[in-house]
């Protein structure tokens, strides 16, 4: 069985919660949180969800905020993970054939529960071409991560300044 990693805000905890079961008998799902509607901040949830692919532990994950906009701005700081905001079909598989997109994220607020479900199976069920000019361009995206996280004013984790 599969396994991939689901994580959410407040916002998006109901629908987090609808698609860990919709998704349990096909995956083995890992939920890093949040465990109910009262208020957190997002940066949080795509940190650990973002750390249990980077650990290996999951090779995919879906990560739900209210609109799918922070979630996903802040996923995408982490070195590694490859972070799409889709509500749409095409670019839920797309994002994951020509750009090896590891986190599908999702607005709550914006879409409904069985459009959810849709996005996730085309999502989980997409594989990454490994075409030669998505190669070429993903090793591009690769060194302006590297470069850009070498600045001095960078940090690769938060965990520390928040305790």
């Amino acid at each position: 069985m599969k396994t991939i990693v689901i994580g959410s805000d407040h916002a998006g905890f109901a629908l987090k919660e609808t698609l860990k079961n919709f998704l349990k008998d096909t995956y083995r799902v890992i939920d890093v949180g949040t465990d109910s509607e009262v208020s957190v901040d997002y940066p949080d949830y795509a940190e650990k969800l973002g750390q249990v692919i980077l650990a290996g532990r999951a090779p995919r994950g879906i990560l739900i905020c209210g609109s799918g906009v922070g979630a996903s701005v802040a996923a995408n700081k982490l070195k590694g993970i490859r972070a799409g905001l889709c509500h749409d079909g095409y670019s839920a598989h797309q994002g994951v054939e020509h750009d090896d997109m590891n986190v599908l994220v999702l607005g709550a607020r914006v879409i409904g529960t069985a459009l959810a479900h849709d996005l996730a199976l085309l999502f989980l069920g997409a594989k990454f071409t490994r075409e030669k000019r998505h190669m070429r361009r993903l090793a591009k995206v690769a060194a302006l991560e590297a470069h850009f996280n070498q600045h001095p004013r960078v940090k690769n984790t938060l965990s520390a300044k928040r305790k």
